[in-house]
């Protein structure tokens, strides 16, 4: 299904993005506030080196260096990249008092924050696979099997 462009973006954020690009989950993470499956999002087991980005905008949201296994079944991060990459708001849905997380670039919905991670933070950065793209470091990529001839 394609999604029409909003502007300006819908959570508060500043910057235009063109939402038709987004599938249906990515769509419905980001701009509704829904959650992925545990367990199941791409980037759960993901392992290599590189930054974490906003799915609508690109905004540089989480290093691979703060990643880590929370066993909760979302990607799970100790600390932002910057705390002015994402903002935090109060989500009383679900009958409880939660702590949502958003790209403060874009206003993108990415999940939310508990005070149960590890140290030096003490925070789990719980966020959905739906709402990132991953670019590796380049001292992950292997070399071009067609090397540029002199």
């Amino acid at each position: 299904m394609k999604h029409e462009k909003i502007s300006p973006e819908p959570h508060g954020g500043n910057k235009q993005a063109d939402l038709s690009r987004l599938d249906d989950l990515q769509y419905s993470v980001t701009q509704e506030k829904a959650t992925e499956r545990p367990f199941t999002g791409r980037l759960l087991h993901n392992k290599a080196k590189g930054t974490y980005e906003c799915i609508v905008c690109g905004s540089h949201l989480f290093e691979s260096e703060t990643k880590y296994d929370s066993g909760s079944g979302w990607p799970s991060f100790w600390l932002p990249l910057a705390e002015d990459r994402i903002r935090i708001q109060a989500d009383h849905s679900q009958g409880m008092l939660r702590s949502e997380v958003g790209c403060a670039e874009c206003g993108a919905h990415l999940g939310h924050v508990f005070e149960d991670g590890p140290m030096p933070s003490g925070r789990r950065y719980c966020i959905n696979s739906a709402a990132l793209n991953f670019a590796e470091s380049e001292e992950n990529q292997t070399p071009s099997s067609n090397p540029r001839k002199p």
